[in-house]
């Protein structure tokens, strides 16, 4: 079976298991924090259970860095890394809010520009997206790709949220300038709706996202023809642990990114 086939099969059973859950009582609880810091949900504990189950049941030699769970070794060999948020968007799902999903990516070494294959599955839709490393971005099988004409309403997506003051000051050029600004809770479904060419532009520079919120987002962007690039314009780049927060911007096309960084004024 492919990595690609693995991680897609894993997202699906996590949205059969929890996609009566969001937005009930059932949802919610205090599980404690998980290795991410933030605390763990009934339904995150439960998703990842999922994940982790169907891996041990295939025999999937691998690592797993986990949200809730942390560092996971299911064998002494080890083909790669499989990063996972099983439920990217916990305050939307136990709020009910339409907009969370399940995110599992595949790493063959320990830095971001390793991953091979990534999957993140809508839990509300179901609608699955993937990719694998040089083969292009898909939606339900189908390809897509970002924005690539001039759009009729250009759409940004921005993350403020316990921003500090100094770099809202550095966003302001884009804020006051954007007619259409959107953040909707969850990085990775975030990064795929890009991908998908429902935005044009992501920035993220809060230095407070975890590379399993970010991880399989990235490489479905990339895969898609989108630019992403970190606060100082260099390639999006950072080993995967607990310890590494990083920021990005994500562009449709070069014009769009290059705008982006000048009004950042990132030299």
């Amino acid at each position: 079976m492919k990595v690609i086939e693995v991680l897609e099969e894993a997202a699906r059973r996590v949205y059969d298991n929890v996609k009566h859950l969001p937005g009930t009582k059932e949802s919610g609880g205090d599980f404690g924090r998980g290795a991410g810091g933030d605390i763990s949900r009934r339904i995150d504990v439960l998703a990842e259970k999922t994940v982790l189950d169907y891996l041990k049941e295939i025999n999937f030699e691998c690592v797993v860095l986990g949200e809730e769970c942390g560092r996971v070794e299911l064998s002494e060999k080890t083909n790669g890394i499989v990063i996972m948020d099983a439920v990217d968007g916990s305050t939307n799902a136990v709020r009910g809010i339409p907009f969370s999903c399940c995110s599992l990516a595949f790493a063959t070494d320990n830095k971001l520009s390793s991953i091979t294959d990534a999957v993140v599955i809508d839990l509300y839709s179901g609608d699955l997206y993937s990719a694998s490393k040089g083969n292009g971005a898909f939606m339900n099988g189908h390809k897509i790709q970002v924005h690539k004409e001039k759009p009729l309403y250009f759409v940004v997506g921005l993350d403020i949220s316990g921003i500090s003051p100094d770099t809202l000051e550095r966003l302001s050029p884009i804020i006051s300038e954007s007619n259409h600004i959107r953040h909707f809770g969850a990085v990775a479904l975030e990064l795929a709706i890009f991908a998908r060419g429902l935005v044009d532009l992501f920035v993220d520079l809060r230095e407070k996202l975890r590379i399993t919120d970010v991880a399989a987002g990235y490489l479905i962007a990339q895969e898609a023809g989108g630019f992403i690039v970190d606060k100082n314009g260099k390639a999006l780049e950072s080993e995967l642990g607990y310890d590494k927060r990083i920021s990005f911007v994500a562009a449709a096309n070069k014009e769009i990114l290059n705008e982006t960084i000048k009004k950042l004024g990132i030299i």
